[in-house]
């Protein structure tokens, strides 16, 4: 058991073999050069869903506002029939019956998306798994002696299920673009200045985010040896291959302290990490808050004694929240990536 680091290729990393504790802004715009084989991937995994999903994605993008715009007929016509009793129901009918459509459609929408997603995700999942076997199984033996190749693969296997919420991701924030630029279109026909007040007040958010999304991967990425060496004293400590061994040798004093040991390492790396994240988020986020305030407000004030119905300025105030909301998440989404 003495050497039971070196046969699984595990080595005490210190500090200097960490090497760069955190990529630079310009090593993760290099990551990017990645995504276009990573789409062939998809591509080649299963056609048919991979163009479902985006054609469901376009159409699904363009939902939002056409509800908004509708929600925006239903308001002022209700406006409407109150001065005017008389009138017929005719138009306000056909506004609700088209709203309640938009709705069911949304719905059927997301659920193929979500049924989609699942189902791609799992055929890439396996497909990355299978062309990782054929790969290791092409490599010489020497290569499984070495700690930084266990440390490769390590990250291989595990991000063979990972990539699958890359996946979604990416497919998110083409739909989210497509809605930001039917909102902002909306947005900048009444007042250009709006969308470029939301773009500011999500640029903080966005890059703390991709500070922190930087350094949560570098955490990950560093600590792939103690991640293994964790997942080997798992093994060892509750398996029925090596039970026996651990009771004659009186091995689970030992097993379970190294395990809360190297836990406790990784535990307080991430919690520091979480607490630093937490706190500038909070203030960054708020920043956000007061920045669809600020153009709520400018809604009101050109609203005012313009010839507009209420339903353009429920139309115009739920336009900046969406907008907002796409933009931040997008801007999230983006760092992760």
């Amino acid at each position: 058991m003495a050497d039971w680091k070196k046969w699984f290729g595990i080595t005490e990393p210190t500090s200097r073999k960490r090497g760069k504790e955190t990529p630079s802004f310009r090593d993760n715009l290099k990551a990017f050069k990645f995504l276009p084989p990573f789409f062939k991937l998809i591509w080649e995994t299963h056609r048919g869903y991979t163009l479902t999903n985006g054609l469901l994605r376009i159409f699904k993008a363009g939902i939002p506002v056409t509800t908004l715009y509708i929600g925006k007929l239903i308001i002022d016509e209700v406006v409407f029939l109150m001065d005017h009793p008389e009138a017929p129901l005719t138009h306000i009918g056909m506004y609700v019956t088209a709203e309640l459509v938009l709705v069911v459609l949304s719905a059927l929408m997301l659920r193929l998306i979500t049924l989609i997603d699942s189902l791609l995700g799992d055929l890439f999942s396996n497909e990355i798994s299978v062309r990782i076997i054929e790969q290791a199984a092409r490599l010489d033996l020497p290569m499984f002696e070495d700690s930084l190749f266990y440390d490769k693969l390590e990250r291989a296997r595990r991000q063979s299920t990972g990539r699958v919420l890359l996946m979604s991701q990416i497919f998110m924030q083409v739909q989210d673009l497509i809605t930001i630029f039917f909102l902002g279109a909306g947005l900048v026909w009444f007042n250009p200045w709006l969308i470029i007040l939301l773009i500011l007040a999500v640029i903080p958010a966005f890059l703390s985010e991709t500070y922190f999304n930087r350094r949560s991967y570098s955490l990950a990425r560093n600590w792939t040896p103690e991640r293994r060496e964790l997942d080997y004293l798992r093994f060892v400590g509750a398996s029925d291959h090596t039970a026996k061994e651990i009771k004659i040798f009186g091995l689970e004093d030992f097993l379970k302290e190294k395990f809360s040991q190297v836990a406790d390492r990784y535990y307080q790396a991430n919690k520091k990490l979480a607490v630093k994240r937490f706190g500038w988020g909070l203030m960054f986020n708020t920043l956000g808050d007061i920045g669809y305030y600020i153009a709520y407000a400018v809604i009101i004030l050109q609203t005012v004694g313009r010839p507009l119905f209420i339903g353009g300025f429920n139309l115009l105030g739920s336009a900046v929240a969406l907008t907002l909301g796409d933009l931040t998440f997008l801007a999230g989404s983006f760092s992760r990536l």
